[in-house]
């Protein structure tokens, strides 16, 4: 009976061992989708999972301060530049979204499929939202020099609603407080009371991928390889896709 209880008690010790606490830093675009299949990889590992969303260069900057993470998942640009730089072991495309305009519900939807016609909205709007580029977000930077390039710098920016992130610019038209909103479409579409009004035109960035990385020094490293490939998953890919992203292409 005893050696029973020590053996019982040994498996119990072993599963215990065996579960894991990865934590996640993630790019906030990202939330919709990330959490669903992070909840279902957490019930079916049982292992623990924490997620942190923030802009892609907050997150770098948390990084770069010491912060321990075991998974990144960040604009692939990003993780390429730190996989060159040895910061990143495994990792792998997830998913992309498009950047698009964001209109209410129910308002008049602007006509922004050429580069001129988006010109022309931007010079129309009353107020328009996107983000603010002091918080590190990779679209928002990359918008403000575009802004500048096309000479709409200064315009735009005397009538612009800065907000950190995209579920910020989108709740931002949805509440009436801008008119217009410049983010990702995965966003809107996840939003009630807003619409898309339609993408960005070309050349304006019409994409966005994203790749998830086990982090050099994670001390969860099996785990977070784990929740690397099942957000690879053919089950996966149907919750980026339901949430209005792309699937990467290798799923």
């Amino acid at each position: 009976m005893i050696r029973f209880i020590l053996a019982a008690l040994s498996i119990v010790m072993a599963g215990a061992a065996s579960a894991a606490d990865v934590k996640v830093l993630a790019a906030l675009v990202l939330r919709d989708a990330l959490d669903p299949l992070v909840a279902a990889y957490a019930r079916d590992s049982k292992h623990t999972v924490t997620v942190a969303y923030s802009t892609v260069g907050a997150i770098r900057k948390r990084l770069a301060g010491g912060e321990h993470a075991d998974l990144v998942v960040l604009t692939s640009d990003a993780i390429d530049e730190m996989a060159r730089n040895g910061e990143v072991a495994l990792h792998a495309p997830v998913a992309a979204t498009l950047t698009g305009v964001a209109v209410r519900e129910g308002a008049a939807v602007p006509d922004v499929s050429t580069l001129d016609k988006f010109r022309a909205a931007l010079l129309a709007a009353r107020s328009i939202a996107y983000t603010d580029p002091k918080t590190g977000g990779a679209f928002g930077t990359y918008l403000a020099k575009e802004l500048d390039r096309l000479g709409l710098a200064q315009t735009v920016n005397a009538k612009a609603v800065l907000r950190r992130g995209s579920h910020e610019i989108v709740a931002a038209v949805a509440k009436g407080d801008a008119e217009l909103g410049i983010t990702f479409i995965s966003t809107i579409v996840s939003m009630r009371g807003v619409k898309v009004a339609g993408r960005l035109p070309p050349p304006l960035l019409g994409r966005e991928d994203f790749s998830a990385a086990v982090v050099r020094d994670s001390t969860s490293g099996e785990a977070a390889a784990a929740l690397v490939r099942a957000l690879g998953t053919t089950e996966a890919a149907r919750v980026w896709t339901a949430k209005g992203l792309e699937a990467a292409p290798n799923q």
